[in-house]
């Protein structure tokens, strides 16, 4: 389920951005240490609570319209199925989050030096493919189903309120 008003595009967004950067973060760091092991899952904590609030920031003020006009390009909302919809509007969120936050990342936690542009670059290229995936296989559909639970229970839950109240 996607959201249907800013609230619930607030909710959604933060629930999203925690699910990608803390995945990206134990990435991230997996490949600096050489590959994945068991303290990569909690040492990602530490980056996280400067790096989530920062997507979050940036899909609300910036990512999320622009993402959405540019996958307009591609998918006529109405016209085209839903599910083509979500790919593309996903697909162009991870394009422009994918080099903003692997800039930041640059930027926070690689001291780059005068190789500046080319560790962002090559940051980004490493990030893109799995951010992709992670967004398309797993991240998306985990948090639209997870959304959509809490989205339908409140829902419910109000009905219910709303039953009672005129049985009272």
């Amino acid at each position: 389920m996607l959201p249907q008003n800013k609230f619930q595009d607030v909710i959604f967004t933060i629930f999203m951005a925690f699910v990608m950067v803390y995945a990206m973060i134990c990435y991230n760091i997996a490949l600096s240490v050489g590959g994945l092991q068991n303290f990569v899952f909690l040492a990602a904590f530490k980056e996280i609570v400067i790096m989530w609030p920062i997507a979050v920031v940036l899909e609300l003020l910036f990512v999320g319209r622009l993402a959405q006009k540019l996958a307009f390009r591609f998918v006529t909302p109405g016209k085209d199925p839903m599910i083509m919809m979500i790919l593309a509007i996903s697909a162009m969120s991870v394009c422009l989050m994918c080099p903003l936050m692997s800039l930041v990342a640059t930027i926070l936690f690689k001291n780059a030096g005068s190789e500046f542009v080319a560790v962002w670059l090559q940051t980004t290229a490493f990030n893109f493919p799995m951010a992709l995936c992670w967004q398309i296989f797993f991240a998306g559909p985990l948090v639209r189903n997870v959304f959509g639970f809490f989205v339908k229970t409140l829902a419910k839950d109000r009905a219910a309120e709303g039953n009672a109240d005129l049985a009272a």
